[in-house]
């Protein structure tokens, strides 16, 4: 059976470097296809899609609110040919009952173990309108080996240099933040997977830099420290979610190859100043994620904000303002309150303001969006942040005899997240 998996073009941040990441969750997904499945993978962010190919049925993998009009768009050119259309991933959940009105059939939840069922029905012409797993979460050890052999890798190349490799080693948040779905995507329970098949998988991964996408690694600390202590002799590279702001933590963490996190900075305090000492004193750097327009925020605030991050030394930072996304608290409230201008998905890209902030006008926000990126790099360009980040990775990989020499005559680089959901 012939089975294209598209991932729709999306926009990046007005003010970010723009760089591809190979996307996670369509090589997760691939993994659990019957293996009588030929699948064809298209990025159509770095490829065009050949609408008239031949193909037997079509798959939309979404992960951003911002793909899900061009998801459509490509289900309806499909349909038109007779071809059925399934929608999935993190998109397609948020915004489930849309996606029905476009396809033939959503997916939703995650796929281990389901879709020998779904492509029984589809064989039958039986495909069901939705094959909803969301509180039903497979077992965390059917959880295989990413198949990245269904990405074209020499399309992930950023100036000559391979990119991170995304890897997972846990499902699952237990935590609730205010602007964040994971815990309507994938359950308030932690799931951690057996730490040796994570291992092997991260080993068998033909890249030295690693993205290690779980929602945040500060979750279980015996469990964090058991994964950091078998990652030492992988000799990786990698960025991740925080990590727990522990001595002990951080330095396995450290010994294992951290590189840099993506931290929050959402205030001023002397803890946020020590949580990044404490980073860089373990060599680890700080790439700080700051959202910007919560109730708590006025003009000033914002500002103070900016010159606090400025005087904390982190090493980059990405701002964002507040967005809604479906099946948040933030939209839960926000569109209680009749405070959200409009739902044209397209616009809920991170940096533009679709509701109406407490203590200014959106206008006033988004104004000071742009002041908070142009102070930041005020002194120090973006391209110059990055490239001190990449000559930290250099060292390390340099100290133990890990450094590919293919790197060694390139300039500045940056191998962090593209603009995800608010889903960690």
């Amino acid at each position: 059976m012939r089975f294209k998996l598209i991932y729709p073009k999306w926009p990046k941040l007005d003010r970010q470097t723009e760089f591809h990441l190979p996307p996670h969750g369509p090589v997760v997904f691939a993994a659990a296809l019957p293996d009588y499945v030929e699948v064809e993978f298209i990025d159509e962010n770095l490829e065009d899609i050949d609408f008239d190919a031949a193909v037997d049925f079509v798959g939309i993998s979404m992960m951003l609110t911002v793909q899900v009009r061009r998801g459509w768009e490509i289900a309806h050119a499909f349909r038109q040919r007779g071809i059925k259309v399934i929608f999935g991933g993190i998109a397609t959940m948020l915004h489930a009952e849309e996606c029905q009105q476009h396809g033939d059939a959503v997916f939703l939840g995650e796929a281990e173990g389901r879709m020998e069922a779904v492509f029984a029905d589809f064989s039958r012409n039986a495909l069901k309108p939705v094959y909803n797993f969301l509180d039903q979460p497979p077992d965390i050890d059917l959880v295989g080996t990413a198949r990245r052999d269904i990405l074209k890798r020499h399309l992930y190349n950023y100036r000559g240099v391979q990119m991170v490799d995304l890897v997972h080693a846990s499902r699952g948040c237990r935590f609730n933040c205010y602007p964040c779905a994971v815990s309507y995507l994938g359950g308030r329970n932690f799931r951690p997977r057996p730490i040796d098949k994570a291992i092997a998988e991260m080993a068998a991964i033909d890249n030295n830099r690693l993205f290690i996408v779980d929602n945040s690694l500060a979750q279980d600390t015996q469990w964090e420290l058991d994964l950091f202590r078998e990652m030492i002799p992988l000799k990786k590279k990698w960025c991740a979610h925080p990590i727990e702001d522990k001595p002990e933590v951080l330095d396995l963490a450290a010994q294992a190859g951290a590189w840099y996190v993506y931290q929050a900075v959402f205030d001023t305090s002397d803890y946020i100043r020590e949580r990044i000492k404490r980073y860089h004193d373990h060599g680890i750097g700080v790439e700080g994620t700051i959202l910007l327009g919560l109730d708590n925020h006025d003009e000033d605030f914002i500002k103070r904000l900016i010159d606090f991050l400025l005087d904390i030394d982190l090493d980059l930072a990405e701002f964002t303002v507040l967005t809604p996304f479906p099946h948040t608290r933030a939209y839960e409230e926000l569109h209680h309150q009749g405070r959200i201008l409009t739902y044209d998905w397209n616009r809920y890209s991170a940096d533009q303001v679709v509701y109406q902030p407490k203590h200014m006008s959106p206008e006033r926000l988004q104004e000071l969006l742009d002041y908070a990126w142009d102070s930041f790099y005020h002194d120090e360009s973006q391209s110059m942040k990055m490239a001190k980040l990449f000559t930290q990775v250099i060292r390390k990989e340099m100290a133990d005899n890990s450094f590919r020499p293919r790197d060694r005559n390139l300039g500045s680089q940056h191998f962090g997240r593209t603009n995800t959901e608010a889903v960690s």
